[in-house]
């Protein structure tokens, strides 16, 4: 009997920290063999709409049907459950949870849950203005009873340049600038910080951050992927 399970990739939000997903569900799954993989089917749909972008009403095309069209078809395909790799989607979550019969598996909440388990006590969070703007994880740390600090305009910004100046742009990501915010963090007592964009995974693997002060959100998700595949993670 057949219990492979297959997982849709709603991905191209943006095209690297697709390929650097995928790449991470390789070299993390315990695999001694190609047989032994995890079967994925991924959208890389590149000109999705910008969540931000709309969210903040700087643009007024709404990604959303571009989002459910894509959950449709995974499905259609025979996908057993859909991953977003993009956090600041996760804003139509519930749109596109809704519009299929297969479960969607939630980064922001996979991670704060990851956070609790492992004992933060408040964490900073690092990701799009659409994210903040809209407290998804915020939101999910009142949840689960974790503290949390955003960052004030000035240094939001900052963030939003290294993930669209910086990472979208295929450019090297400006770590004083990046390192400048950790060390305000610390100061205001974070024992961690979400790394809530998928491009700041990015950042982290390219500038080799293995410090526990991160919690890397795809990550979190890949293990998840893994886990939810009947699989053993590294």
């Amino acid at each position: 009997m057949e219990t492979n399970k297959t997982v849709g990739v709603m991905g191209g939000l943006g095209p690297m920290a697709t390929v650097y997903f995928y790449d991470m569900i390789v070299r993390m799954t315990d695999a001694k063999s190609d047989q032994e993989h995890i079967d994925m089917i991924i959208t890389n749909r590149a000109t999705t709409p910008d969540r931000t972008d709309y969210i903040i009403g700087k643009s007024p095309k709404n990604p959303v049907d571009v989002l459910v069209k894509d959950a449709k078809k995974l499905e259609q395909y025979g996908t057993d459950f859909l991953v977003l790799t993009c956090n600041t989607a996760h804003y139509f979550h519930e749109k596109i949870a809704e519009s299929v019969k297969i479960p969607v598996v939630n980064i922001v909440e996979e991670t704060i849950i990851y956070a609790k388990q492992k004992g933060y006590n408040k964490l900073g969070i690092l990701a799009t203005t659409g994210n903040i703007q809209t407290k998804l994880y915020q939101n999910m740390c009142e949840k689960y009873g974790i503290d949390y600090l955003v960052l004030d305009d000035k240094r939001q910004q900052h963030i939003m340049d290294i993930i669209y100046k910086d990472i979208k742009s295929g450019k090297s990501a400006d770590m004083e600038k990046f390192n400048k915010i950790v060390e305000y963090l610390k100061e205001n007592n974070c024992d961690g910080s979400i790394l809530g964009c998928t491009e700041l995974s990015i950042l982290k693997n390219d500038n080799n951050l293995d410090n526990k002060f991160y919690i890397d959100s795809l990550e979190v998700l890949a293990r998840k992927t893994i886990n939810l595949c009947g699989k053993n993670s590294k």
